[in-house]
């Protein structure tokens, strides 16, 4: 069985948003998958001196494609 859940991470712990159809002490596989943008998920990585909206916005620009130009 898959079961899709928002939760939030604070102090440590992920914490739900609503019960969990799950058995006391049934082990479980968790998979994590944040929400944030990928912009902001890699922006430190080539060193983007601007914010965030700027960068996700150039990135997602058809115009700015390097694979649609001539």
């Amino acid at each position: 069985m898959s079961i899709t859940a928002e939760a939030v991470y604070e102090n440590g712990m992920l914490k739900f948003q609503q019960p969990l159809p799950l058995a006391e002490q049934e082990h479980v596989r968790v998979t994590v998958e944040t929400t944030s943008s990928w912009a902001k998920q890699t922006a430190g990585l080539i060193r983007w001196p601007g914010d965030v909206e700027t960068l996700e916005r150039i990135a997602l620009d058809p115009d700015l494609d390097p694979q649609e130009g001539p």
